[in-house]
């Protein structure tokens, strides 16, 4: 389904109008198709083909691929692979890999949240603390 629905929407890109392509929730339906770890290797085998079209999609139409993706508690992890707190991305390595920045997002003290670069070639790992207000996005500094 999610394969289908890449497919319809490489006709609205070829048209040059769109250069930014939003997954919201990358892992969600993949987590409802496939269950256990019994069909595993089959949910990473079709998210891998899904994250290669997009990225040739990418490549092709000079889009932007911003995915948003849910962490799982993964308490009996090595910290190689999870954060301090236990946490890890859902979809495992074959998401890790696709993935040119990995951004992770998390609640910070009282209003304020944190956007931490975890994973980037161009960019230090860093962290900056934002808020959100009615007028949108905001330094907690200067609000």
């Amino acid at each position: 389904m999610q394969a289908e629905q890449l497919e319809t929407l490489s006709s609205l890109f070829a048209s040059n109008d769109y250069r930014l392509l939003i997954i919201d929730s990358i892992m969600a339906l993949y987590r409802t198709d496939f269950s256990g770890r019994g069909e595993l290797s089959e949910r990473q085998q079709v998210l891998g083909q899904f994250l290669r079209r997009a990225a040739a999609m990418a490549e092709e139409f000079n889009l932007v691929v911003f995915m948003t993706n849910q962490v799982m508690s993964d308490p009996g992890a090595s910290t190689l692979f999870a954060g301090a707190d236990g946490r890890k991305p859902a979809g495992g390595h074959i998401l890790a890999h696709a993935s040119t920045t990995r951004v992770l997002l998390r609640k910070g003290r009282g209003e304020e949240r944190v956007a931490k670069i975890v994973d980037s070639p161009d960019c230090p790992e860093r962290e900056a603390t934002y808020i959100i207000t009615t007028g949108g996005i905001n330094d907690p500094d200067k609000a």
